[in-house]
């Protein structure tokens, strides 16, 4: 897990905490009660309580979606570091939901929890989309190929292999999977025997006559 993602979302909780202080509304004010209480317990690292506090808040206005989503992300981050790491995908899931503009932070976050427990098939979908934002990033690209090397579909890592070292040629781990994924193809093919030759018709000896 990347340390700057820790720095950020603390850094959001920072500056939620600080946005619900400003931003209260006379109309709601229970919600903005709850959500303070949920920026303070969040900075304590209370999560569950956070949470709690949040999801409430969210209920009553949707404004305090961001403040949920950081408070999810946070957990999660929490609970990777833990190695909980069904914890950790439940939570970036939560986030996921609630704020979709940040999709591809948090697909990257979901996608290298996914790669810790070998869980191929969701973290292959995950790169799918950081692939559709980014198509030409060799760091999901690399992932991508690594993943469909394992999972034996052979094509589709050269073809994503292809593309890295269209963009560095030099790439050291993609020159060694291509000659991998070479050498296997190689040993799949099926080699077709020759045709076989025509056999002649065997030749019979005219019959003797029959002695009157």
């Amino acid at each position: 897990m990347n340390r700057s993602f820790a720095f950020i979302v603390i850094a959001a909780l920072t500056l939620c905490a600080s946005q619900v202080c400003q931003a209260a509304e006379k109309k709601n004010p229970e919600a903005n009660k709850l959500a303070l209480e949920g920026a303070k317990a969040a900075k304590s690292q209370d999560f569950d309580k956070a949470v709690d506090l949040l999801k409430k808040a969210a209920g009553m206005d949707h404004k305090y979606s961001d403040e949920l989503s950081a408070v999810y992300q946070q957990r999660a981050y929490a609970a990777a570091n833990d190695q909980r790491y069904a914890d950790a995908i439940n939570d970036y899931n939560e986030a996921l939901k609630l704020t979709p503009k940040e999709a591809t932070r948090i697909h990257e976050v979901l996608a290298a929890v996914e790669m810790k427990i070998q869980d191929y098939d969701k973290a292959l979908a995950d790169y799918s989309e950081l692939i559709k934002e980014k198509p030409n990033e060799i760091k999901y690209l690399t992932y991508r190929a690594y993943i469909y090397e394992v999972k034996n579909d052979l094509q589709n890592a050269m073809a994503d292999n292809e593309k890295i070292l269209k963009a560095d040629p030099n790439n050291k781990d993609a020159l060694a999977r291509k000659q991998r994924i070479e050498k296997k193809l190689a040993e799949m093919v099926t080699l077709t025997p020759p045709p076989r030759t025509p056999t002649a018709a065997p030749t019979h000896a005219p019959a003797g006559k029959k002695k009157p």
